[in-house]
């Protein structure tokens, strides 16, 4: 085996034309190639989307967040409802779950004041909920 110095004075030597510069070939061996699944991907099996469910939280201080966070780490899909606490406990609710979503890849989105759809990452969540309400009549006020 050559030494690293020896590489760099044969190369020197090669290029200024005084030696045949042969450099030592390392033989690799092929790494076996693995193909995985994207995270991103939100394609799902028919057959798991009977294991979805939908919790309803309604959290009444700020330590009920993390408990919201648990079930979107076990990627239940989450209804929100915040009007029953005061705006400094919703925002700080708001804030700690929004910022959940984002480091685990899921979505909110509003469905009316204070009620918020959250969804983990493999669940993806379309079009605008709220006028999807509004046109069946369920906010039939809001028209």
């Amino acid at each position: 085996m050559v030494k690293k110095s020896e590489k760099i004075l044969n190369k020197v030597k090669y290029i200024i034309g005084l030696d045949d510069y042969e450099e030592d070939i390392e033989e690799y061996e092929d790494e076996e190639i693995k193909h995985g699944i994207s995270k991103s991907n939100k394609i799902l099996n028919i057959h798991t989307n009977s294991n979805m469910k939908l919790i309803i939280h309604q959290p009444n201080k700020y330590e009920d967040a993390p408990k919201i966070v648990e079930d979107l780490k076990s990627r239940k899909t989450i209804v929100m409802n915040l009007d029953k606490i005061e705006s400094d406990l919703k925002r700080q609710v708001f804030d700690f779950l929004n910022g959940a979503v984002y480091a685990l890849e899921g979505n909110i989105q509003k469905v009316a004041k204070d009620i918020f759809i959250i969804a983990p990452n493999n669940v993806e969540i379309n079009g605008k909920i709220k006028e999807e309400l509004k046109n069946r009549g369920i906010f039939p006020w809001k028209k």
